[in-house]
């Protein structure tokens, strides 16, 4: 029974589209939404929809094959996209939140060989570790919340 695969080709100074796979849609799962926020990179490998030029416009392309195609495709490429998509989105939040947290700690001292670097005690460090690890304990999905 073929199912239907979804891309997304955002817009390029180069006028070269970058496809990049969202996910699927078939009858087990008739709609869904993908989120195309975090998909915006370089993409090399080409696709199905690679021929068509475009110059500022994205697209949105819908492949339809069979389902063991698209299971070999998902594996082949290291899972589910919106599990890697969450993992990265995880990972920025995290980083932001950890430099937002040393930056209000941040003093400039006059140190010879780095003039102009600025510092933070290592116990701002250990509190925002600790911090994140509590709220991450108590609620897991916390950092979507934070903008």
């Amino acid at each position: 029974m073929p199912k239907s695969q979804v891309y997304f080709c955002w817009p390029s100074p180069d006028a070269v589209g970058n496809w990049q796979l969202l996910g699927f849609i078939s009858n087990a799962k008739p709609s869904a939404i993908f989120r195309i926020s975090k998909h915006k990179k370089e993409c090399s490998e080409l696709h199905a929809f690679s021929a068509h030029g475009f110059s500022s416009v994205a697209q949105l392309g819908i492949s339809v094959e069979p389902l063991a195609q698209i299971q070999f495709q998902a594996t082949s490429a290291g899972g589910d996209a919106a599990a890697v998509d969450s993992h990265t989105e995880f990972c920025t939040k995290m980083a932001e939140s950890l430099f937002n947290h040393l930056a209000s700690y941040g003093g400039s001292v006059s140190v010879p060989t780095h003039p102009g670097e600025s510092f933070f005690p290592m116990r701002a460090l250990e509190q925002w570790y600790s911090n994140f690890r509590r709220r991450l304990a108590q609620n897991p999905n916390f950092w979507k919340g934070t903008q």
